[in-house]
This record gives C-alpha cells, sequence and structure tokens, in this order.
C-alpha cells in the first residue's frame, strides 16, 4: 500500500515537472517569436526611410543618417509608448482595486479560474490596454497573469521591461539595413544591397515566426516579404520626385 502511494507521488511530481518544463518552452518561444516580430518592425520601417532618402538624393552619408535617425527614433518611440501604456494600465488597476476591494478574488478561493487582476475584470482591462500594443507586451501581459505575488494575487507588467524590450527588438531589426547598405559607396550598388539584404531577412523573420506561431512557413513568409515590398516601393517612389529638384538646385552651385 505504501509502495503504491509513493509511485503515484512520484508519478505526479515526474507530471508537474514535465507541465513546468513545457510551459518554460512555451513561453521561450513566445519570446522569441514576439522579439523576432518587433525586429521586423524595426528592420522594415528602417529600410523604407532609408530607400526613401535614397530616392531623394544620392549621398552615402545622408542616407546612412536617414536610418540610424529611423533607429534611434523609431526605438525611442516604441519604448515610450508601451511605458506609458503599461504605467496607465496599472495605475487604473491600481485605483479599481482601492476602489473596490471586495472585488479581488483569490487563486485557492477560484480554482482553475483565472483570477481578476487587482480587481479589474477581463473585459475593463482589455479597454485599458494600448490598442497598439506589441508582440513583446503581450507577451509580457500573459507572464504577468501567470505570475502571482506573495498575496496570492497575480502581478502586474512592468513598465520599465516592456519599454526595454520593445525598444531593443526595433534596434535590432534596424542594424540590418544599416549594416548593408554600410559597405557600398556605389549608389545604385547601395540600393541594390539594401533591397536585397532586407527582402531576405523579412523571408527569414516571416518564416521563423510563422513557425514558432503554428502558422504556414511558406505563406507567412510570402506576405510579409510581399508587404515589405510595397512599403519599400511607396516610400521610394513618392520620394523620387525629389531628386529632380535636388539636381535642379545643385546645377546653378556647380555652374557658379
Amino acid at each position: 500500500m505504501a509502495s503504491n502511494t509513493l509511485e503515484t507521488c512520484v508519478e505526479h511530481k515526474l507530471t508537474i515537472e514535465d507541465d513546468q518544463r513545457g510551459l518554460h518552452q512555451v513561453q521561450r518561444g513566445q519570446w522569441l517569436r514576439a522579439a523576432i516580430l518587433g525586429s521586423n518592425d524595426g528592420l522594415l520601417s528602417t529600410t523604407s526611410l532609408m530607400l526613401g532618402m535614397a530616392a531623394a538624393k544620392e549621398d552615402k552619408w545622408a542616407m546612412m543618417l536617414a536610418g540610424i535617425a529611423a533607429a534611434v527614433a523609431g526605438a525611442c518611440s516604441m519604448a515610450v509608448g508601451e511605458y506609458v501604456s503599461v504605467a496607465t494600465q496599472r495605475d487604473i488597476e491600481e485605483i479599481s482595486n482601492v476602489k473596490n476591494p471586495g472585488s479581488r478574488r483569490s487563486i485557492a478561493s477560484s480554482p482553475g479560474k483565472s483570477p481578476i487582476m487587482r480587481g479589474v475584470s477581463p473585459a475593463r482591462r482589455s479597454l485599458c490596454m494600448s490598442p497598439r500594443r506589441t508582440p513583446i507586451m503581450k507577451v509580457i501581459s500573459e507572464e504577468a497573469r501567470q505570475m502571482v505575488t506573495d498575496d496570492g494575487y497575480e502581478a502586474l507588467p512592468s513598465p520599465l521591461k516592456a519599454s526595454g524590450a520593445s525598444a531593443l527588438s526595433f534596434l535590432c531589426g534596424a542594424i540590418i539595413p544599416l549594416l548593408s547598405a554600410m559597405f557600398f559607396n556605389d549608389h545604385k550598388a547601395r540600393i541594390a544591397a539594401l533591397v536585397l539584404v532586407s527582402s531576405i531577412a523579412l523571408a527569414m523573420f516571416g518564416g521563423i515566426g510563422a513557425h514558432l506561431g503554428g502558422s504556414p512557413v511558406r505563406i507567412s513568409a510570402l506576405r510579409v516579404l510581399i508587404g515589405g515590398w510595397i512599403a519599400m516601393g511607396i516610400s521610394y517612389g513618392l520620394l523620387k520626385p525629389f531628386d529632380k529638384e535636388t539636381k535642379k538646385e545643385e546645377g546653378p552651385e556647380k555652374a557658379g
């Protein structure tokens, strides 16, 4: 009888360990997929801005400065946006908890159900979230729901963690077009290298993100690639007419 009880306890312990190991693997996969999607944003926006500058002016350093500005501004925008969004979410949930202290439900008193985080219902909590929530922030929020504080309630996502992760993922993607254009002095070769490297990176990001998310890899990679080409083409085409004006202005200066 004692041996059967011991075997049952051991099997139960192994099952819990397997479940925890599987949960950690899923969380790592979610983090990786979110980082890839964030990097994709940085890659595409920086590439498009660099192509727009290249269309308007045949200057390598102007193109590089445009890319650096896009990377810095985009990362700061992502960081500030996520920080404000998460900080506002925390303030609303804490105020709601003060006004309705009885609405908090303990995890122990509601087994099998997700507790209301800081006294805010799931419907109301979704309204507090930014409509432009990045993939990184979605993963952080999901981890916060799974974590509990010492008093048995769900932890709230950290604004600093959200802003830092969003900015870092954006910068990682923005570095790719900057590096691809850095080693070419010829204007046409620089544009070709930028488009080629960015296209390969877009397809890879789309495929890896689809694989981690369980979507069809080829279709998702092609979708991301075509969308990137459209964004690049629009940026290049809209700013190309300014190239003629730049040449007209430079003509009299050279003649003088």
